[in-house]
């Protein structure tokens, strides 16, 4: 299994020729790719969907599933898109692809926004990604990624996540907000946290992770 990151928050996971879309949203270019089983959306915030990018992957993909939360749903309904609900603590099987749910809601980013639904997914047992929440998924994970900049995120505070999480390996992601030299200080702190005892990878957009 390999994940390919793109800009910002998006994601393509391949297993020989299937792959899976997590969160094709704004800050990434558009998405063409095919061979897709699936799209996993953790939130509705634009950043992580537009109907515009789930347009684009399903007419490439005929039959493709997409896969959300109940508020992911909602905001893809007036675009003709159906989703299937997922949350906390449920499991989906997509062509090779074994996926568990975890965490109901977004991280708070201030009293004044609404808190959406948020559910992180964990695919094959080995790569997760939380969506923006600091979700512990409660099982081993091999390979984190990581938002690294967002509105709600302070670095103390993810620090301790990737404490709580213990990833073997982790890879820095939701980057669009930070500056290069403020990606740098945040990988740094990942690092120390991380490592010696795990890895912290940089992954550029278009870049691919063997799990």
């Amino acid at each position: 299994m390999e994940v390919t990151k793109l800009e910002h928050a998006c994601q393509i996971v391949s297993e020989a020729d299937q792959r899976l879309v997590i969160d094709p949203g704004t800050f990434t270019t558009p998405v063409d790719v095919t061979g897709v089983v699936a799209v996993v959306v953790t939130h509705q915030h634009p950043d992580h969907v537009t109907a515009e990018q789930v347009h684009r992957i399903l007419a490439a993909n005929p039959g493709a599933l997409v896969l959300g939360p109940a508020g992911v749903a909602g905001a893809l309904a007036a675009d003709g898109i159906q989703v299937d609900v997922v949350t906390d603590g449920d499991h989906r099987t997509v062509g090779p692809f074994d996926l568990t749910f975890h965490g109901t809601r977004h991280q708070l980013i201030h009293a004044s926004v609404p808190v959406v639904d948020n559910t992180g997914v964990l695919v094959g047992g080995a790569l997760f990604f939380p969506g923006d929440a600091y979700t512990v998924p409660g099982v081993p994970v091999d390979v984190l990624a990581t938002p690294v900049g967002a509105p709600w995120l302070k670095i103390g505070e993810l620090m301790d996540y990737l404490a709580d999480v213990a990833p073997r390996r982790a890879y820095p992601v939701h980057e669009a907000t930070l500056s290069e030299v403020g990606l740098a200080m945040h990988v740094a702190r990942m690092r120390e946290v991380v490592e010696p005892a795990g890895e912290v990878v940089v992954l550029r957009p278009g870049e691919t992770l063997t799990i």
